[in-house]
């Protein structure tokens, strides 16, 4: 048969490249984010003039060009920073890599020329080096530092503010944090707010015309050309703008759509291809969240799943029932339920919606399954 992979090399394929459909890929400019850059770039400005900027926090859901725009701003500053007698470093932290205090600075350490092993150090011996580098650096110039930190949220409620507490007392560094919640703050300490000071911006949801806008850029970099059918952009920015404004979602639905086309060998892609690749983009979603699942949190999915098939009203009390004849012993409070609920909401697993039974009989929260019935009961059975 020959190498398959010469095989598969010669197969006709709708796309040119791929990379523009990646939601980290960086285009040249942001559609309908200048207002954002913008603001971004006025706050960092004072590093041109050798003076550390202040703190920036920017918000979002998922989707709405936080990261790209906070990467965008960056290039734009090193650019600028070329043709002046600064030294000015932006450095990029995903929390979702790096959920440790050490860990990131170790990171920021080894970024900026210093071997700090990731593990091994205490948090101090890694905290000096670090402070370190300000003193002495190489270009004999006073280093401003300007650190990303995306997802910040997640690393907080993992270790803690300690992070923001050792960058805000170094000297000559400023940091930009992402988070797509705005109640992220509820784990700094009020010490450390002090310090922080931060400015905020906030992304708004896409519409639907500015995700089409976005869409149309990237498939002209992506597809080969008279490869779309007029239908599937406007779809693809109509679904996504469903999902609030989700730009992540759209890139995805119009990639996967034309994966399916070339799976089809087909040369064009249709609108059909889009609502196939929504429903392979939700299923791999969903499945991939539950698989991953804590056991108790899987129960109590379970526990979801029978009465929405028996079309039980579903209150919190019913569910920890259900949930306790699942768990057979093995199970914890009903306080820690709430969390459970708290959190599979987040994911858009389920949702709540607290509802009045009238005068004197106080308000109920009900809970509802946002996810295929049939989806659930087979992932479930599959673990």
């Amino acid at each position: 048969m020959g190498n398959i992979f010469d095989n598969l090399e010669g197969e006709v394929s709708v796309f040119n490249d791929k990379k523009p459909l990646d939601h980290r890929f960086l285009p040249e400019k942001l559609p309908h984010r200048d207002e954002q850059i913008t603001q971004i770039a006025k706050y960092w400005i004072e590093a041109l003039n050798n003076v550390t900027p202040s703190d920036v926090t920017i918000y979002g859901k998922t989707g709405t060009g936080k990261t790209a725009a906070a990467k965008f701003a960056r290039e734009q500053l090193h650019e600028a920073a070329q043709n002046k007698d600064v030294f000015i470093r932006v450095e990029y932290i995903r929390c979702t890599d790096y959920t440790t205090e050490y860990q990131v600075i170790a990171q920021l350490c080894q970024k900026l020329g210093r071997d700090v092993p990731h593990r091994g150090w205490t948090k101090g011996e890694v905290i000096n080096t670090f402070r370190e580098i300000f003193k002495k650096n190489a270009f004999g110039k006073k280093l401003i530092l300007i650190v990303i930190l995306d997802e910040v949220d997640i690393l907080l409620e993992k270790d803690g503010d300690g992070i923001l507490y050792t960058l805000t007392r170094t000297p000559n560094v400023s940091i930009l944090s992402i988070s797509n919640y705005v109640d992220f703050k509820k784990f700094i300490k009020p010490r450390v707010m002090s310090s922080l000071r931060d400015k905020e911006i906030v992304f708004p949801p896409y519409g639907a015309d500015q995700l089409a806008d976005i869409l149309q850029e990237r498939a002209e970099l992506s597809f080969k050309e008279n490869t779309l059918n007029g239908d599937v952009i406007p779809l693809c920015s109509a679904m996504a703008a469903k999902e609030e404004g989700d730009a992540r979602y759209a890139l995805d639905l119009l990639r996967t759509a034309g994966e399916i086309a070339d799976e089809n060998q087909s040369e064009k892609i249709f609108g059909e291809y889009v609502r196939t690749a929504k429903d392979k983009i939700e299923h791999n979603k969903v499945t991939d969240i539950i698989l991953t699942l804590p056991t108790q949190q899987q129960r109590v999915l379970e526990a979801l799943l029978r009465l929405t098939q028996s079309d039980e009203e579903i209150t919190s009390g019913k569910l920890y029932d259900m949930y306790k004849n699942i768990s057979k012993g093995d199970s914890v409070t009903y306080r820690r339920i709430f969390d459970f609920i708290n959190e599979l909401e987040m994911l858009g697993i389920i949702s709540t919606n607290t509802i009045s039974r009238g005068r004197g009989k106080g308000r109920t929260n009900i809970i509802a399954l946002q996810c295929d019935t049939d989806l659930l009961e087979t992932t479930l059975d599959s673990v």
